[in-house]
């Protein structure tokens, strides 16, 4: 185990009810608010309403809307520009990591002279940062809980990350009741993302962090139980609060910190929702399974067997390789029975710009020296060619 500083710093109010909070939480950072959403859904749903109720006359209300499911720099651009006009004290983000994504890089952007797209290159450049508030309204990047931010740049066809503790959510509020409304097609790519946060940790170069490891292990197995029960009954409370919470814990330090390196399958996606705009944790869900079996060899075998037996419950069997492959073989195929689209195919995707897409993967992401097992260029197109057809086992 690694050197490292960890520290969680977001309040998070948990439960039925905890938005009633609200009022109490923006006062103590001001008056002036800028309310960042996304789509029409907290309109539906009643959430916009009960907000504005909730702050009444007692504060400024500021919005910006229509933040996109991959967030655009353009709409950051927008956010930094109303934050300076009405001297905005607090940013309140609600939706999910997309929205939240956004509004930490405009709280940041709102003390920059420069173009916020400065932070994708080099994080160091945030200095200061209006506070954040989020509401969250689907389990799936855990950004409520941590300083990390994915944007996209439409017009150079990248999708980059900053990261900085300025950004932090001061206070997160988690009602489950708030996912309840959820869609099927979301609930399931929100489940994907949150095992592929806990993945990309898991296999990891770092040598014993069993503390690390375990905190993983027993995350993926709440999203493997609880995640069909939440499409089964999508008002289930116990099961959405499961997966929200498991949600903040995949990705708030807990299963990372004290290890080192880079995340291959995130950075092999974000070409994907950079070209093609498609949902994040759908991307994952197809890339994954995929960068496995690619990975698959007498030195990571132990490590996906472990998995298999720890997570899934596999026997323990002298062929550690049988293991192995039957631990990927049920990471494929639970995919494809919560409803996953599993070819890229069926999200739009052809052979048309894979070698485009695995040209830039390895312009952002060092996968050479920094990922769990070293990736260049043609090994990023064989799992993109790959990801076209089935998996046969």
């Amino acid at each position: 185990m690694e050197n490292f500083n960890f520290k969680a710093e977001t309040n998070i109010l948990f439960g039925k009810g905890q938005v009633d909070k609200l009022p109490n939480v923006l006062s103590s950072f001001g008056k002036n608010v800028l309310l960042v959403y996304g789509g029409g859904s907290i309109k539906r749903s009643g959430l916009y309403d009960k907000i504005n109720q909730l702050l009444g006359d007692d504060f400024n209300l500021f919005e910006l809307p229509g933040v996109e499911p991959n967030p655009r720099i353009e709409t950051v651009r927008k956010g930094a520009a109303l934050c300076k006009e009405h001297n905005i004290d607090v940013c309140l983000a609600v939706g999910g990591g997309s929205t939240i994504d956004c509004t930490k890089a405009i709280a940041a952007a709102r003390f920059y002279q420069g173009d916020p797209w400065d932070f994708t290159q080099d994080s160091r450049l945030v200095k200061e940062a209006l506070p954040i508030v989020t509401i969250l309204t689907i389990a799936a990047t855990g950004s409520e809980m941590n300083g990390g931010s994915v944007l996209t740049n439409v017009e150079t066809k990248e999708k980059l990350s900053f990261g900085s503790r300025k950004v932090v959510p001061k206070v997160s509020i988690l009602d489950p009741t708030l996912t309840f409304s959820v869609p099927t097609y979301q609930t399931l790519a929100g489940s994907s993302d949150i095992l592929s946060h806990l993945f990309e940790n898991y296999f990891n170069k770092t040598p014993n962090t069993m503390v690390q490891d375990g905190i993983a292990e027993g995350l993926m197995r709440t999203v493997y139980h609880y995640t069909p029960l939440a499409l089964k009954n999508p008002e289930d409370y116990d099961a959405r609060a499961n997966l929200m919470w498991a949600s903040s814990l995949a990705l708030n330090g807990l299963t990372g910190s004290g290890k080192s390196g880079i995340w291959s399958c995130h950075g092999m996606e974000h070409e994907l929702s950079a070209y093609y705009d498609i949902t994040h944790g759908i991307g994952l869900a197809i890339i994954t399974p995929r960068w496995m079996q690619h990975i698959l060899s007498e030195e990571t075998a132990e490590r996906f067997a472990m998995f298999g037996r720890r997570v899934f419950d596999l026997e323990k069997d002298d062929d550690m390789m049988k293991t192995a492959q039957k631990a990927i073989e049920m990471t494929y195929e639970t995919f494809k029975e919560w409803g996953v689209p599993m070819t890229l195919g069926e999200v739009g995707i052809d052979n048309k710009l894979l070698e485009e897409m695995a040209e830039q993967t390895i312009k952002h992401k060092d996968l050479a020296t920094e990922a769990y097992v070293s990736l260049d260029k043609e090994d990023v197109l064989a799992i993109f060619e790959a990801s076209l057809e089935e998996m046969n086992f």
